[in-house]
């Protein structure tokens, strides 16, 4: 996927900038608990006016924080992790960018490939029963079955890449 391609995805006009987050990589890395803070802080932030504002702050904090988590394993310290979230109707998007290595950068283009691909509840069902523990894209699949969460992947030129998930949770009443 080239980056000009790419760009409609998280510069789409029919969605509004609700938050925006930036943290250097090397101190987001530095405790795993700022998965959660972020994660929390976002969802109260953005769940106001939400018919049900307590069931979407759970689900989308639960959402991002498995996001912030896969962005976290990659450990890489160079760089800044933005984290921007956008709404157009009920759909609430994340967009993470962050800097990553070679592997890693293959490892999200394969597993983002895979998603729209095949039956995604048996790659889901399967990842959670291997024989050696469920594979790293398991996360990634768990969003987009359990939250009908679309994904995307932007490859930019400097070795950074942006995760966009679109989360279809706005119209959540109970």
């Amino acid at each position: 996927m080239s980056p000009k391609a790419t760009q409609a995805i998280t510069a789409s006009p029919d969605f509004r900038m609700m938050v925006q987050i930036d943290m250097e990589m090397a101190n987001f890395n530095s405790n795993w608990t700022h998965c959660d803070c972020i994660a929390t802080y976002v969802a109260r932030t953005i769940s106001h006016n939400r018919p049900d504002s307590v069931l979407f702050s759970n689900l989308f904090s639960s959402a991002l924080n498995e996001l912030l988590e896969i962005t976290f394993r990659t450990r890489h310290t160079g760089g800044t992790l933005g984290c921007k979230i956008s709404r157009h109707g009920n759909i609430d998007r994340v967009a993470l960018t962050f800097t990553c290595r070679e592997d890693e950068r293959r490892f999200f283009e394969h597993a983002v490939a895979r998603i729209p691909s095949g039956d995604r509840e048996a790659d889901y069902l399967s990842s959670l029963s291997g024989d050696v523990g469920p594979s790293r894209d398991m996360l990634l699949l768990e969003l987009a079955v359990s939250y009908n969460a679309a994904i995307n992947l932007e490859v930019h030129d400097d070795d950074t890449i942006t995760l966009v998930v679109d989360l279809p949770l706005g119209g959540l009443t109970h």
